[in-house]
């Protein structure tokens, strides 16, 4: 084995070794990128080695910096993160949920759909998923202890239903991947709609078939009214303003007239607008989501300082070279290896957030990828068909990263907030539903691309 070959390894090992002894994910990586430099650049001399790296590779990184801070796409971040901490303050949520319930009320599990039903909606606003599981928890998961849901998967239902603005647009994570790979944020913005709403409506079936199957699990409550006019009107009178803030943002960028960063900006306002309309909206609560914003922003960014010094240094090593002779060489044919890659990715969610694995194995995967001989049709005028659908396949893989132990986000945010009594174990036993349920939406997209693919390929034709 080459010199090269076992410092790459050994990055790998280090960074792993180092996130499990509970260093920040930032420091890590860019501290390992600084080391690996020095100690390939001092092998080089002393142990008359030829890695490639010197001096030279750690002033590249200033570069790279100043790429990813001049980048416009990325501006689209904190405007669609300051979009979904406003929403989450301008008593939206609070409003559906009133609203829908009484909608849903004469069915088992009603509570349980309006807060699935809820979650699509502030996934299709916001694109964060910390303060919609929060918010979600905190509004839903006493009433649904009142009226004797079975705990476990009351907690998946909120969990679950928290996670999906990291897939529907406008999702960061999709903004983070376009910029990473080079590919159009319209496109996996397109691309995203049907897989994320299609996952929404497999929870919803699912709660359906509990409610019918076990509806002890899902008691109707006591006072449970019919549908009347007065009700619809409620619920129109609710989704109707949050709708509309969807259209004129995602509707602006599907159609052309604005690119995602002013369409984020546009979001941004409108998310002011709407907390005015509904007399939340002050100083102090600007102030407040103004440094929410600034955190989240700040947390995103630092990453990617560390990502980029960590990636150029593997980079110069021969890293990319190395993973996909590696994968090439798999006995799998071209499906069986992004079959495996897959699985990769997945059980990396088991361990890594989706920020390092976006920025560090999705660069280093994708020209795997676009090696292999994929016979997923035509799609003409769209760019790198292969590569879009790949990317929905990782998204939908990444979903599960949020509810996966040891670190599922979405379990740490749902814990933080539940009763005492409830223990870390009913949540993990109410995640393992949801998370199959993600994996046959993963199957679903693979054996059926133009889930993926129809909805962008349409908007060139």
């Amino acid at each position: 084995m080459e010199a090269n070959e076992i410092l790459i390894l050994a990055m790998f090992g280090i960074f792993i070794l180092l996130l499990f002894i509970g260093i920040p994910v930032a420091w890590v990586l860019g501290g390992i990128g600084v080391t690996f430099a020095f100690i390939g650049y001092y092998s080089d001399i002393y142990l008359d080695t030829w890695t490639g790296l010197d001096f030279t590779t750690l002033g590249l990184v200033v570069n790279r910096l100043y790429k990813i801070m001049d980048n416009w796409i990325l501006v689209a971040l904190p405007m669609f993160i300051f979009m979904g901490n406003m929403l989450d303050k301008s008593g939206v949520a609070d409003r559906l949920m009133h609203a829908m319930q009484a909608l849903f009320g004469r069915v088992h599990g009603g509570l349980a759909i309006t807060v699935m039903a809820i979650g699509i909606i502030l996934a299709a606003s916001t694109g964060i998923i910390g303060a919609s599981v929060v918010l979600l928890a905190t509004m839903s998961l006493p009433a649904m202890m009142k009226q004797g849901y079975n705990l476990p998967l009351a907690l998946g239902t909120v969990a679950s239903a928290g996670t999906l603005g990291i897939l529907l647009p406008p999702s960061i994570m999709l903004v983070i991947m376009a910029d990473q790979l080079g590919l159009s944020v319209g496109d996996l913005f397109m691309g995203a709609m049907f897989p994320g709403l299609m996952l929404g409506a497999i929870y919803i079936v699912y709660l359906l078939i509990v409610g019918v199957v076990k509806s002890d699990s899902l008691p109707l409550p006591q006072d449970a009214k019919g549908v009347d006019w007065a009700v619809i009107k409620d619920v129109a009178k609710a989704i109707v303003p949050t709708f509309m803030l969807i259209i004129v943002v995602l509707g602006s960028i599907f159609a052309g007239i604005a690119t995602p960063t002013e369409a984020s900006g546009v979001g941004a306002f409108g998310a002011i607008l709407l907390a005015a309309f509904y007399k939340r909206f002050s100083m102090a609560v600007l102030k407040e989501v103004l440094l929410d914003s600034y955190k989240t922003t700040a947390y995103i960014f630092a990453i990617f300082i560390g990502a980029t010094c960590f990636a150029l240094v593997l980079r110069e090593l021969g890293g990319d070279e190395f993973i996909e002779s590696a994968f090439e060489a798999l006995p799998f044919g071209p499906y069986g290896i992004v079959a495996f890659i897959l699985l990769v990715i997945f059980l990396l969610g088991f361990f890594l957030d989706w920020i390092e694995i976006t920025l560090i194995v999705l660069p280093l995967l994708a020209p795997v990828v676009l090696g292999l001989d994929l016979s997923i049709g035509d799609y003409p005028g769209l760019d790198n068909p292969e590569l879009v659908w790949f990317v929905m396949l990782v998204a939908m893989a990444l979903q599960t990263s949020f509810l996966t132990p040891p670190v599922g986000f979405a379990l740490f945010y749902l814990k933080g907030v539940c009763p005492p009594e409830v223990k870390l174990m009913d949540i993990y036993k109410g995640v393992i539903p949801f998370i199959i349920l993600q994996l046959l939406a993963l199957v679903m997209l693979v054996f059926w691309p133009n889930l993926v693919l129809w909805l962008p390929s349409i908007a060139y034709g």
